[in-house]
């Protein structure tokens, strides 16, 4: 279920369900009498309860509309089956419900031409993929690993075999590729030097290479396939090494399929 509790007029009104409401409601517009598109806030004020009210009366034709979207309802059935194709800033918002504007719009175009340019082109591939980047980087909050990378000196398994290796390699990207062998194989794929400072953190500060880094781990690793199989544990095991997040990333998951299932 997209959304855990009842959102608009006397709802339970719960931050993250009442985005993804607002970005349902946008994404319906196209069907309502002229209205302005509604702030993917999180506040379900006068403007969000009389859009649900409209919505309503127009498409469901409700005499008296209640103005309240609850799970496994009507209006939230009918509003999934009004979503349009592809992605937009007001999903990413309502999938990732921490993430700001700047980082949604900041993130969109990048996200649209190498999902597409990677064969992480159906939508079962795109939740998945959405619902881990999601998790790993705190709702497009973070492209680098908090911690300083230390922790991964002398990794051999990670091909750190130069001192200083650790954090000159920790996480980076929107799903935080770690360590020597990984910046050389993503260089070698690309034909780019990404382990020469300061190119190691390219992969962090330009937004492009943050999802070109991400998809590529995504490829080749094999997560095409466990996506098609809606295999939400081993992609976690393959991206993680652990079930670490699950809760999180199944949430995730559940906005993504909304929106683009």
């Amino acid at each position: 279920m997209c959304i855990t509790g009842s959102v608009g007029k006397g709802g339970v009104n719960q931050r993250a369900d009442a985005k993804v409401v607002q970005a349902l409601l946008n994404e319906n517009l196209y069907r309502l009498n002229p209205s302005s598109p509604l702030a993917v806030d999180g506040v379900p004020g006068t403007q969000t309860q009389n859009v649900i009210g409209e919505f309503q009366r127009q498409i469901l034709n409700v005499a008296q509309p209640d103005c309240l979207v609850s799970p496994g309802g009507p209006t939230l059935r009918e509003l999934g089956a009004g979503v349009r194709p592809g992605l937009t800033a007001d999903k990413l918002q309502a999938i990732m419900t921490n993430a700001s504007v700047a980082n949604a719009s900041r993130f969109l175009a990048p996200l649209t031409t190498l999902l597409a340019a990677n064969q992480i082109d159906t939508s079962l591939r795109i939740a998945h993929f959405l619902a881990q980047i999601g998790h790993e980087s705190g709702d497009l909050k973070f492209t680098e690993e908090i911690a300083s990378g230390e922790a991964y000196e002398g990794r051999a398994d990670l091909g750190n075999t130069q001192p200083g290796d650790g954090v000159r390699f920790k996480g980076r990207g929107l799903i935080q590729i770690t360590g020597r062998a990984n910046y050389a194989a993503f260089g070698a794929a690309r034909q780019r030097d990404f382990t020469t400072e300061p190119n190691n953190r390219l992969l962090a500060t330009d937004d492009n290479l943050a999802v070109d880094a991400s998809v590529w781990f995504w490829t080749t690793h094999g997560l095409n396939a466990l996506a098609d199989a809606d295999n939400l544990n081993s992609i976690t095991r393959r991206i993680n090494g652990g079930l670490n997040g699950l809760a999180d990333r199944a949430a995730h998951l559940q906005r993504a399929k909304c929106f683009l299932l």
